[in-house]
Formats: structure tokens, sequence, C-alpha cells
């Protein structure tokens, strides 16, 4: 059962492109009502915008990049301890482009969040967007979920419903889609930050 241990609480966040959701939480984490604070930023490669948000804010960095390491396993185990050593009381996956192995998340557990664009359990995998439209769907959307070694498979902390419009297209559905992703991930993250968060079954409660 989840509570955070530290006021604020502590969040890692990894990234592997241009970090607009890290943005996102930065920004909500200049309110000190929000509960949180970003202690660390990690990426699976150098010189991205992520990297750089966080270094503007004076927020300590590290870089695991898998092609520096003699294999994934040992990869994984580097990127665990680089994480563990802030403490961070949730961790959040933002355009982090890396599966994270079982040792990971057993290193942080049920602390591991991530975000899909489809409204699982439908549409798991990389093209969310475009499988959604190419069903015929009317509506989609984005999950925030506890992360589990599955694809898309982990416990729903909480859903965004999109429209899908006669003359979408894959890109501006997906630029949608992104708009109530950063949403739902700043409002969930606060509350889980503000309020604790637990696990029974399938079920994710906030407020504990």
């Amino acid at each position: 059962m989840p509570k955070p241990t530290h006021t604020p609480a502590r969040l890692v966040v990894l990234v592997s492109g241009s970090g607009t959701n890290l943005q996102a939480i930065l920004d909500a984490c200049e309110d000190p009502a929000y509960g949180a604070q970003v202690v660390a930023v990690g990426a699976d490669r150098h010189d991205i915008e992520g990297l750089a948000r966080a270094e503007r804010k004076g927020i300590p960095t590290f870089v695991k990049r898998l092609g520096d390491h003699d294999s994934r396993d040992a990869w994984d185990r580097a990127l665990t301890r680089a994480v563990a050593g802030f403490e961070p009381d949730l961790v959040v996956l933002a355009g982090f482009m890396k599966l994270v192995s079982a040792e990971f998340l057993a290193a942080f557990p049920q602390a591991v969040v991530n975000t899909h664009p489809a409204l699982s359990p439908s549409f798991p995998g990389t093209k969310g967007p475009a499988d959604a439209l190419a069903y015929g769907v009317k509506v989609t959307g984005c999950t925030l979920f506890v992360v589990d070694p599955g694809v898309d498979t982990g416990q729903i902390i909480a859903q965004s419903v999109v429209p899908v419009e006669d003359d979408d297209t894959v890109e501006t559905l997906h630029e949608r889609i992104k708009v109530a992703e950063r949403v739902m991930l700043v409002d969930n993250v606060g509350r889980m930050s503000r309020e604790g968060w637990s696990v029974d079954g399938r079920r994710v409660r906030l407020g504990i």
C-alpha cells in the first residue's frame, strides 16, 4: 500500500525526448500546494530537451545509455541504482522509450507510473491512436497506470476520454490525446503525492 514518505513527495521522472509531460509536472510543482517536487530527471540518451528542461530548473539529471553497458540486465541494474539513489516516492515514465524490468519494478513496488495514448485495455503498444482510428471507434483517450512487467497491462489509475472526429488524422487525434494526457498525468500525480494510493488486485484507489 504505497504512501509518500516525504513531504513534499519526491518524484524521479524518466524521459527520452522533448519532455513536454515533464514540463507540465515541473510547472505544477511550482505551487507548494501541489505536494510534490521533482528531485531528479533521468534519460536513456544525451542531448535531449527533456534533460535541458531539468537543468534549467537546477534539477539533478543522469543518463543511462543501453549501449554503455554489457547487457540489458546490466543497464537495468544501473538505472535502478541511479533512481533509487534519489529515494523517490513515485517514479514517472514520461515518454521514456525503454521497457524496465521486473527487478526495477520490485525496487519501487507499485510506485512506477506511465501513460498510454488509448483507453486500456484497448489498443496496447506504440500505435494506440492509429489503431483506434483504423478500428473506427468513436471515442479513445489516454490511461495512467501502475507499470507491471507487461506492455500497458498495469492497474489503471485514471483515464480521460477523447472523441474521435470524422476528419481526424493520426496526427490530429494524437495531439488531442497528448493534451488530455498531460492534464490527467499532472492531476493524478499530484493526488498520489498528497493523498497516497492503494492497489487491491486490479483496482487503484487514491487517498488512503
